[in-house]
């Protein structure tokens, strides 16, 4: 797919919001930081990628969605009815989409990761759970989560009981694993790297971008491609930035971009 970048335009990457998490009133907190960032990024934005985990949960009913997100889901519509490009992809925790954003917002929503030339660069994008070599039990319940029959038996659930089991789990899910999808690898280990460096073998890309990990990444894999991971918006409140010649990791908080440097210092990108 091909995206035309005019001069003075750029390109948004970001994700791993997690609306909903922990609770509503730090949901709602960070929602508004992210009206404040999309308010700040929409004069000289030409497309939004937004990669995944938008919500800490997430399933559409025939004729329910969750509660809440009224602000952000108005936001990306007038976004969007002003011309500006939005991609969604589906993460871990919100993969059951089926049609809203299609039909409400007219944003296309993937499942699958897609691949983009955009001002003469190719990028491989997509939220990058299940990818990668390990985690065989994950990939196994990725399988029965996405599966059709599985998803009608949970639609058939009423939505008070449906909902607040899922959001059960899903809390569940981001304590067992939170700490370990935080702790870096080493760049040889990464493996979304890994998977990346599998890529390059067959096809050339400048550029892998996923969310995902929960880390702010900028890994070399090669003299002309790299990883970069969008790390999240519960502690760094990152994003990354095509400005038509190269991509930028950024922070949209001090605390965030502090938080970073005594993590994944040597990964991160300083520049602001």
């Amino acid at each position: 797919m091909d995206i035309h970048l005019p001069a003075n335009k750029k390109i948004y990457f970001a994700s791993d919001f997690h609306l909903g998490a922990p609770n509503a009133a730090a949901s709602r907190e960070r929602e508004k930081l992210l009206l404040q960032w999309l308010d700040q990024i929409e004069h000289d934005a030409q497309h939004i990628f937004l990669v995944g985990d938008i919500f800490d949960f997430w399933f559409e009913y025939k004729h329910v969605i969750p509660k809440g997100y009224i602000r952000i889901l108005g936001k990306l519509a007038v976004l969007s009815d002003k011309g500006i490009g939005i991609s969604v992809f589906i993460g871990n925790h919100d993969m059951w989409m089926n049609g809203y954003f299609e039909e409400e917002l007219n944003i296309p929503v993937y499942y699958e990761p897609q691949t983009y030339n955009i001002a003469g660069k190719k990028f491989y994008i997509g939220h990058g759970d299940g990818l990668g070599p390990g985690d065989h039990g994950y990939k196994l319940l990725k399988k029965v989560f996405r599966n059709p029959v599985c998803r009608w038996l949970f639609s058939a659930m009423h939505p008070a009981w449906g909902i607040s089991l899922a959001n059960y789990f899903s809390r569940k899910s981001r304590s067992a694993t939170g700490q370990q999808l935080e702790h870096f690898l080493g760049a040889e280990n990464e493996w979304l790297a890994i998977y990346s460096k599998e890529i390059l073998q067959t096809a050339h890309f400048d550029y892998f971008i996923y969310g995902h990990r929960h880390l702010p990444l900028d890994i070399s894999l090669s003299d002309n491609s790299r990883y970069i991971n969008l790390g999240d918006w519960l502690n760094y409140f990152s994003y990354a930035v095509f400005d038509g010649n190269n991509v930028t990791l950024k922070f949209f908080t001090e605390a965030g971009e502090k938080a970073a440097r005594s993590g994944v210092q040597d990964l991160v990108q300083d520049r602001r």
